[in-house]
């Protein structure tokens, strides 16, 4: 398997997601998510499906074969989000966990999909008699995986005596930045909104070189973290559109254009002129199943999916995904990022420009974000700052 191939098949699809979600749920607000953490729950599914629902699930994913997604989650981890804190990198935690009703077991083949590839940790539970008691077990883990940023992944009434399987993922960065910012130099300033206000919110500054390319409408800046022993660098990317309003069309761009991210990433170091980015914490939890039924996945979600490689289920029932829910959280200040994201899926029974003078990057208005490993090329958080007031 190229893991280079599939990552890039990974970011378009990311992208796209991001695009969507943008332009829906999170049209006003700021939004943070995970795309590897959805990634990896889609995976799953896929691995217990057949026939037109797993065509479906392929299609999206832009992969070949289940074989090929199961084989990019066993490399995903040791390739892409081993933990480098102890090499002077960032700290970061990616765990898989299954919650399975007893009284349906897994099909062994799915079962050692489910443990080998994606190093789920597998849990045998009472749906029937004891959903709630589930519901807290699957968010207290959320919580420890996330370090308590994420506290309740799974919605009060989400799981009930029809739920069968739980997937979960989290995944966990944070992440110093190379060449930190002087907590000092840090002054408020306005920040222009959508709609035209504006509000003071503190500015980071910084008159070092930074690595900064200009496009046609917009400039794309890189902020590298702090690299450990590995050959692996994580940066996080700010696209900025020229226009105090541009956004919107921005994300149109970037989520539509094939190998977008590849053609406009920011290779060298500038001498920068006015340079300012906003300090910014957000929270964002979405229905990822709406917004995955909006791109065109829908038969999981139906009592037309199939789903039938996952368990043996009893004569003439079906299992459906009732719900993908997601919440992520980041914190970007003086000192680095950190950042948090977890998804749960639910299944039930179905009743460059180069510049040779001084660039100005002045984050002053509503622009895009991404956090990614550069080796590779995967996405690990996107998301998008309309408010920087607004947590």
């Amino acid at each position: 398997m190229d893991i280079r191939e599939t990552v890039s098949n990974q970011t378009h699809v990311a992208l796209s997601v991001t695009k969507h979600l943008l332009q829906t749920d999170g049209k006003d607000s700021n939004v943070v998510f995970s795309p590897a953490s959805i990634h990896v729950v889609l995976s799953l599914i896929a691995a217990g499906s057949k026939g037109t629902t797993l065509d479906q699930l392929l299609s999206f994913l832009k992969a070949k074969s289940s074989d090929q997604l199961n084989s990019f989650a066993s490399e995903l981890v040791p390739v892409v989000l081993a933990d480098g804190s102890s090499g002077g990198g960032p700290r970061l935690s990616f765990a898989n966990c299954a919650w399975v009703e007893m009284s349906l077991p897994l099909k062994p083949s799915f079962e050692q999909i489910v443990g080998t590839s994606y190093k789920a940790t597998l849990n045998q539970v009472d749906f029937q008699y004891e959903a709630a008691v589930v519901t807290g077990q699957v968010n207290a883990w959320a919580e420890k995986e996330t370090r308590g940023l994420i506290k309740q992944v799974l919605p009060p009434g989400s799981v009930d005596s029809t739920t069968k399987l739980i997937f979960a993922n989290a995944l966990y960065f944070k992440g110093a930045w190379s060449a930190r910012f002087d907590a000092s130099k840090t002054k408020d300033h306005d920040f222009h909104l959508l709609n035209g206000s504006s509000v003071r919110v503190p500015f980071m500054t910084s008159w070092k070189k930074q690595v900064i390319s200009a496009y046609d409408g917009f400039k794309v800046l890189a902020l590298p973290y702090k690299q450990g022993e590995d050959k692996r660098r994580f940066s996080m990317y700010f696209f900025l559109p020229d226009a105090k309003d541009g956004l919107p069309a921005l994300v149109d761009k970037v989520g539509s254009q094939h190998g977008f991210l590849e053609r406009h990433l920011p290779r060298r170091q500038v001498e920068v002129g006015d340079f300012r980015i906003p300090r910014f914490k957000i929270s964002f939890g979405f229905k990822a199943s709406n917004t995955l039924k909006g791109l065109g996945v829908v038969l999981p979600f139906s009592d037309e999916g199939d789903l039938s490689e996952m368990v043996g289920s009893p004569e003439g029932q079906r299992l459906r995904v009732s719900e993908i829910f997601h919440k992520s959280f980041i914190e970007v200040n003086e000192e680095g990022t950190e950042a948090a994201a977890a998804s749960a899926g639910v299944i039930m029974f179905s009743t460059s420009l180069r510049q040779s003078y001084k660039i100005d990057f002045v984050a002053d208005h509503p622009f895009l974000f991404l956090i990614r490993e550069d080796m590779t090329g995967m996405v690990l958080f996107s998301g998008q700052v309309v408010n920087p007031l607004e947590s």
